[in-house]
């Protein structure tokens, strides 16, 4: 009958939507995993090392032809040596501190290498530690920033400044009213000065500036990269992306970890403008050179002791330094978290295309960033993401309420009408044609479109997905408090009924954790099921009334953000549904 598969219609789309959450999510973890494994166990079976990179063209101004490979390119196999801690301790560097960032460099190299996010725990725990972004060389998960320039082939034997030159700084702390400038002289005739400077929230800028104080004219390239030791852990979900990215010619480019492995390590790209980096799931480190300069980019990856180890790296046009002269160029890298309002006013600041797309909001972009935009204002003004959320809710059930209010009526219809649906199935037997004539008949007599139900799932499914997005990706969500025992919106109900809601001393297993808001969540959608016009297959009617407890399970590892909103979407539905019941003169309890 076409009101069951209304029913079933609605169920099937519901569960697919949850089913595919889960299947996309989980799976890929697993095979992300089994290509890392494959990678490994291949690459350590032949080189341990990269090839010498092929040398791309680059034009510009001063350019003599083909440009030499970014320093880094071909693995030198330094080992893991000692501790973060110990290798800091080590050497005399010059401190980073704006408020928001703190950390340092080494006088020697003039690597970008400590950062640490002030801002940011690593967990909701009292005596969390802060965010560590950026480690140094020689320390397990080195991660760091790297400025520099190399020699054109016609000046291969111009000595430049590499990890192990020593610069003298003008100041002891980059602070943000305090830039450090660097400088090194070669000893035949170029002198290097490297000026730092960082702003209030994430950006740094790097100034470079050689002067020849020689007889010859030099040819040297602009570099940058950001290098990363070890594959990080991964949330491993399909709808996110970690690892290289960038953003070329206008277009959005993100390479997995695993395909570099498999690709043997290499992608390249040439660009007008754009950005490129590492990006994990709330932190970025983007190198982001002058817009008004084209460039090569590159990632790529390779073995050394055994560690995947990752590069992205760019490569500008050839720069001649006459004598007597001197060069500058500015580039910039972004290191911290992602957050929403610092990417768009850099974009807009420095001309950065689609700076923003370093947050995954996915397919629904048009969608998933205006939410999180109402959300973040609606938190300013209620100082809880979990009210905003709610609010959200309200506000998304009034746009659709005259679209719901039609599809309630027809189900209040289609309820109103059930003992005379039942008694034609029953005059009608076994007469499926019979019985489908005269249902159709009633439709028509009463006006009633038996398909009108399914829509206030319909229209929801794009909100779902766009609220999720938001919810998993953005740093604002993370560790965000509502009410009571939630303190983290981004992660699932921390409470269990299978120990009391945290009544008896023992930890259940991650499959038990069935906290209170999707247990809510559950009764919500039976009640709802209970308002609705009940199949007259016992079977059917079986399935309905097991499906919210279906539905508990599977909400349940999903952010209590979300819950929270379909809770609350349940309740208003269920008020809604409810009111015109009974102006329609409908039993509810029918």
């Amino acid at each position: 009958m076409p009101e069951q598969r209304n029913l079933v219609l609605a169920i099937v789309l519901s569960v697919t939507i949850i089913i595919a959450f889960q299947y996309f999510y989980e799976l890929p973890r697993l095979q992300e995993e089994q290509r890392r494994q494959a990678a490994i166990e291949e690459s350590m079976g032949g080189s341990t090392g990269l090839p010498p990179s092929p040398t791309p063209s680059v034009s510009g101004a001063g350019n003599q032809g083909s440009a030499p490979a970014v320093p880094g390119s071909v693995p030198t196999g330094q080992p893991i040596e000692a501790s973060r801690d110990a290798i800091i301790a080590d050497g005399t560097r010059i401190a980073i501190d704006n408020g928001r960032l703190t950390g340092s460099f080494a006088l020697t190299g003039g690597r970008i290498d400590d950062i640490v996010l002030t801002d940011y725990k690593v967990s909701i725990e009292d005596e969390a530690a802060d965010v560590t972004l950026f480690n140094p060389a020689g320390s397990p998960n080195a991660y760091f920033a790297e400025f520099g320039w190399t020699p054109a082939p016609e000046n291969q034997d111009a000595v430049v400044p590499n990890q192990e030159t020593v610069w003298t700084a003008d100041n002891s702390e980059l602070r943000l009213d305090q830039p450090v400038t660097l400088t090194w002289d070669n000893g035949q005739g170029l002198t290097f000065e490297r000026k730092l400077a960082i702003d209030q929230d994430y950006l740094i800028t790097v100034t470079q500036r050689v002067l020849n104080k020689g007889d010859d004219t030099v040819t040297l390239y602009p570099y940058g990269l950001v290098r990363r030791w070890g594959t990080p852990e991964i949330s491993g979900f399909f709808i996110l992306h970690e690892g290289p990215m960038g953003v070329f010619n206008e277009q959005l480019t993100e390479v997995d970890y695993s395909d570099l492995q498999e690709e043997n390590g290499k992608f390249e790209e040439q660009s007008q403008s754009g950005w490129l980096g590492i990006s994990d799931k709330y932190w970025l480190a983007a190198l982001i050179p002058d817009q008004s300069v084209e460039f090569t980019a590159k990632f790529q990856h390779y073995l050394s002791n055994g560690e995947d180890r990752y590069q992205t790296d760019y490569l500008r046009p050839a720069m001649t330094v006459p004598a007597g002269g001197s060069v500058e160029i500015t580039d910039r890298l972004y290191a911290g978290a992602k957050e929403l309002d610092k990417l768009d006013a850099y974009a807009a600041d420095f001309s950065i295309p689609l700076f923003d797309r370093a947050i995954d909001f996915g397919w629904f972009y048009w969608l998933t960033k205006p939410i999180f935009y109402f959300l973040h204002f609606a938190y300013g003004w209620v100082g809880n993401y979990g009210v905003a959320i709610l609010i959200l809710t309200l506000l998304v059930k009034l746009l659709f309420f005259p679209l719901a209010n039609k599809s309630y009526r027809a189900m209040s219809q289609m309820k109103k009408l059930q003992p005379e649906m039942t008694r034609i199935r029953e005059q009608a037997g076994d007469d499926k044609m019979r019985m489908q004539k005269e249902m159709m008949e009633l439709y028509k007599k009463e006006k009633v479109n038996p398909m009108s139900g399914c829509l206030p799932i319909l229209v929801q499914i794009p909100v779902f997905f766009a609220l999720y997005k938001v919810l998993f990706v953005s740093i604002e969500m993370r560790h965000a408090p509502f009410f009571g025992w939630v303190q983290d919106l981004s992660a699932p109900d921390p409470t269990s009924m299978f120990n009391l809601f945290g009544l008896l001393p023992f930890d259940p297993p991650s499959f038990l954790m069935i906290g209170i808001w999707p247990l809510l969540m559950g009764l919500t959608m039976f009640l709802q099921t209970k308002l609705n016009p009940q199949p007259a297959d016992p079977i059917q009617a079986k399935v309905m009334l097991f499906l919210p407890l279906m539905f508990i399970f599977l909400f349940a590892t999903f952010a209590a953000g979300l819950v929270i909103y379909w809770t609350w979407n349940n309740v208003l539905s269920i008020a809604q549904q409810w009111v015109i019941m009974r102006r329609m003169g409908v039993k509810v309890n029918e």
